[in-house]
């Protein structure tokens, strides 16, 4: 039994770089057969950081209204959640203590798509994988995943093993191990994203193995399509609970930042 069919990370045109309404990713779960859906947006941040991928902090009201009028137009047909997509970046956790403060969200995915001031998952710096070890950046990037684990701010990792997404993977996954033995520690989900099936690397986040590693640490998961535009709702969605279910693992939504299911 798979439970209600979610699909718990979506994005708004407030981000920058989505297109369509909230309203048409309602629709579109609907059409879709979804029970619900929960929007996560990227959180504002500081100006300094990632400006042009992310609402500002005067959008963050709007943001909430948006997803609130989709909660009344598609009440008793579609249950429709507000969370966020925040970003784990050293040094910024009082600032983003304060936007978790502001509303009241039911699910909050931390991700890291940074290391210090590179973008690691952004097409423009692709290039930046040339100039590093491989090994080194997964290291350096599952400190940062457990960072976000013992910060107590996030509800669950996103797109866990995010820098194979121009097929550069993890040479040896010891770090990645380590990560999951943390996360299962602090009673984290993980995001199980079907984004990664768009992309070069061709697998979801995370990758069969690190799904039957997480499953045996007892970590859940919460199904997401990372959309940015309304036929991405529900994405393979199919296949992700196959690859779950394969390995014995569960699936959960959040409500009010508390786990369900």
């Amino acid at each position: 039994m798979t439970g209600p069919l979610f699909d718990s990370h979506m994005h708004t045109p407030l981000c920058g770089h989505a297109t369509g309404s909230p309203r048409e990713y309602a629709q579109a779960a609907l059409d879709a057969g979804l029970t619900g859906i929960c929007f996560t947006d990227h959180t504002p941040m500081p100006a300094w950081y990632d400006a042009p991928w992310r609402m500002r902090l005067d959008q963050l009201t709007q943001y909430v209204e948006d997803v609130r009028a989709v909660q009344a137009e598609f009440s008793g047909r579609l249950d429709v959640r507000l969370g966020l997509e925040a970003d784990f970046h050293p040094g910024t956790e009082r600032y983003l203590e304060g936007v978790l403060g502001a509303h009241a969200w039911d699910y909050v995915i931390g991700s890291i798509h940074y290391i210090g001031a590179w973008g690691l998952d952004n097409p423009e710096f692709i290039a930046e994988y040339d100039n590093r070890d491989l090994a080194g950046v997964y290291r350096d990037y599952y400190a940062l995943v457990e960072g976000a684990a013992k910060s107590g701010l996030f509800d669950s990792i996103g797109h866990l093993d995010l820098p194979k997404k121009f097929g550069h993977r993890d040479p040896d996954g010891y770090a990645a191990l380590h990560a999951l033995d943390v996360i299962a520690e602090r009673g984290l989900s993980l995001d199980f994203n079907t984004a990664g099936w768009r992309k070069p690397v061709a697998e979801a986040y995370p990758a069969p193995d690190l799904t039957r590693q997480a499953a045996e640490r007892g970590i859940p998961f919460v199904l997401g399509s990372d959309a940015h535009k309304p036929g991405e709702v529900g994405h393979r969605f199919t296949d992700a609970i196959k690859q779950i279910h394969d390995v014995g693992g569960r699936i959960v939504t959040y409500q009010g930042r508390m786990r369900h299911g």
